[in-house]
């Protein structure tokens, strides 16, 4: 039995081995190249960015690139938004094709207000009968092998008991779950993780905690907090893909020369990908992988200015060459 296999395998027993960790759903940055690198250093479950069943159901080819994985993604994870059961049933239809992916996860957390003013995210929320409706016509309408629901504490106010009721309701096969509300967005002195140990205690699935794992140490706290079955790392991944492997080896070592070949393989990945156009849009992943070191700034200025793709690589070369030295 493979990895991905004994992963599905122990989801659907309800019961884990070991703390699961899982990549989150990025607008803008969780796309393939990104996964395939973080898949490198040990995390579980990818998850794709965010995908309206809108464009979805009626094939946008934008939306189908963002369905693709990697072959080293097992399992993968396809996350869908939306609210009407139509246009839902629709993008099943397309889902039940994409034989890579293992995994449906449904939204119910998004806080973006394009998102949730829609109907869609966190707004379903603040209908929890409609929510278990939804949820329940997915697995209803879906032979993918496991199947699962990201969501926030509530919308405008905590109602995390109400939500752990509504998710033992829904037939999930596990949950995450960000510890604020709608309303909190991602105010750091909003997070609220005795909350989500409330709703562990409640559900029947695994729970996956989520929300301002930055680190090591932010890890360990989440977990002996909550007592979750896993964490989802996602802004936190952004600076440090590494930081699935620092958590599975308890080690917070990672040399420079280390970090310009991921750097370096996630460009070459990038550029592969989307082909010029990657060159532009790795500049805010090298915002990303800079801050913090010497000279960021100023190099961070170039980047901006920069759209050739050997150009760019060269100076990735020297920039980390060069802060390997500053920092020895």
């Amino acid at each position: 039995m493979d990895s991905r296999d004994e992963i599905i395998e122990h989801l659907l027993a309800r019961k884990l081995k070991r703390p699961l960790l899982m990549l989150a759903p990025m607008a803008g940055y969780s796309d393939l190249p990104f996964r395939s690198l973080v898949k490198n250093f040990g995390v579980d479950i990818t998850v794709s960015e965010m995908v309206s069943v809108n464009a979805l159901a009626y094939a946008n080819a934008k939306t189908l690139k963002m369905t693709e994985a990697s072959k080293d993604e097992k399992p993968f994870s396809l996350q869908l938004a939306g609210h009407d059961l139509e246009v839902i049933k629709k993008a099943l239809d397309k889902v039940e094709a994409l034989s890579h992916v293992d995994i449906v996860d449904f939204n119910c957390g998004c806080p973006a207000p394009k998102v949730s003013s829609h109907g869609n995210g966190s707004a379903l929320l603040k209908d929890l009968e409609s929510f278990v409706k939804i949820l329940r016509f997915i697995r209803a309408n879906s032979s993918k092998k496991l199947f699962s629901v990201k969501v926030r504490l509530g919308f405008d106010k905590k109602i995390p008991k109400d939500i752990a009721e509504a998710i033992n309701e829904s037939g999930v096969d596990f949950c995450v779950v960000h510890a604020r509300t709608k309303v909190d967005a991602y105010k750091k002195d909003r997070i609220d993780y005795e909350s989500v140990a409330l709703m562990k205690e409640i559900v029947k699935v695994p729970l996956i905690a989520n929300g301002e794992i930055n680190a090591l140490e932010d890890y360990k706290n989440v977990m002996a907090i909550t007592k979750a079955d896993g964490a989802m790392i996602g802004r936190g991944a952004l600076k440090a893909p590494w930081i699935f492997y620092q958590i599975r080896s308890d080690s917070l070592e990672v040399p420079n020369l280390v970090l310009k070949s991921i750097v370096l393989k996630h460009f070459e990945e990038m550029y592969r990908f989307y082909g010029d156009f990657g060159v532009i849009m790795f500049r805010k992943n090298l915002h990303a992988y800079t801050k913090g070191l010497p000279n960021a700034s100023e190099y961070r200025d170039f980047v901006n200015r920069t759209k050739d793709y050997k150009v760019l690589k060269d100076s990735i070369e020297s920039f980390f060459e060069n802060t390997l030295k500053l920092e020895a």
